[in-house]
């Protein structure tokens, strides 16, 4: 029966866990996490929001790249012991974002992960101060320096709003600079929101915030005086502490992914899951 049924996918995040089916193109529920009553959590997961049996589903799981041992198994004890689930994957979730964007680096969560066939390289993982909520917060300062109208109480949302629907990365900043100063009917959109206390509708123009978000990764000092080193060094040094014979295969999309069975953990016990079958080790 399990086989016939798509897996079920959990993305465990440090704030919000997005839930749904293997196949579909985005998350079902998107749920505020809740670490404490791990078990406890689970069973809303998966009785309450994806109402499934999980007698008959496979299960997709997620874990930070440093995730500990201890962590990992008490997790295997939970799906399989508590809701006898019939096979369990638990993957680095730098891995997944690396198979659903067919890249050959990971940034995000304030790490960069070096990875080969499928599993994190631990000691290569490079911690930066810089993520996707430091352009949110850089976006919202160029509007405030600007004073282009906002109400203050949007300002954060609106700065989030601009940076998912208007920025992008450009290869030359100064050439981008001149772009929109030749022809700013061209390159400047406009941003309509509403005042979620009185119900008012803002309109704003978005012009240089959305080259200039994006660029904090390769000049973070824009918005991190005490980090100077771009993005492009910090995979450069990622790459080069990997081990000689797994750098080549960093650049190439290849991936290798082992699902753990009832079967296997039943043999096995919980420390099935500290076996990496690539490297023939045990993490």
């Amino acid at each position: 029966m399990a086989g016939s049924l798509p897996p079920c996918v959990v993305d465990c995040g440090t704030g919000y866990t997005k839930l749904g089916y293997a196949g579909n193109t985005e998350p079902q529920f998107i749920i505020p996490s809740y670490w404490d009553l791990m078990e406890r959590f689970m069973e809303q997961v998966v009785f309450k929001y994806l109402r499934a049996e999980p007698e008959d589903h496979y299960f997709l799981m997620t874990e930070p790249p440093l995730n500990t041992p201890e962590n990992r198994e008490y997790l295997a004890e939970i799906m399989f012991e508590s809701f006898n689930v019939p096979g369990l994957y638990i993957a680095v979730q730098a891995v997944l974002a690396l198979a659903a964007s067919w890249t050959s680096r990971q940034v995000g969560e304030r790490t960069l992960t070096g990875i080969a066939e499928g599993y994190v390289i631990g000691s290569c993982i490079k911690h930066i101060p810089i993520a996707g909520r430091d352009i949110t917060y850089f976006i919202q300062q160029l509007l405030r320096e600007r004073e282009v109208g906002i109400p203050p109480e949007q300002s954060l949302e609106t700065a989030k709003a601009i940076k998912e629907k208007y920025c992008y990365i450009c290869p030359d900043i100064v050439k981008e600079f001149a772009k929109y100063d030749i022809d700013p009917r061209k390159w400047i959109k406009q941003y309509t929101g509403i005042n979620a206390i009185n119900q008012k509708k803002f309109i704003i123009d978005v012009g240089y915030e959305r080259f200039l978000g994006p660029e904090i990764f390769f000049h973070p000092e824009f918005a991190n005086p005490d980090f100077m080193e771009s993005i492009s060094d910090v995979v450069d040094e990622v790459i080069q502490n990997c081990p000689i014979d797994v750098r080549r295969p960093l650049y190439k999309p290849e991936f290798f992914q082992v699902c753990h069975t009832k079967k296997d953990y039943e043999e096995y016990g919980p420390s099935i899951c500290r076996h990496n079958p690539v490297f023939g080790v045990m993490s």
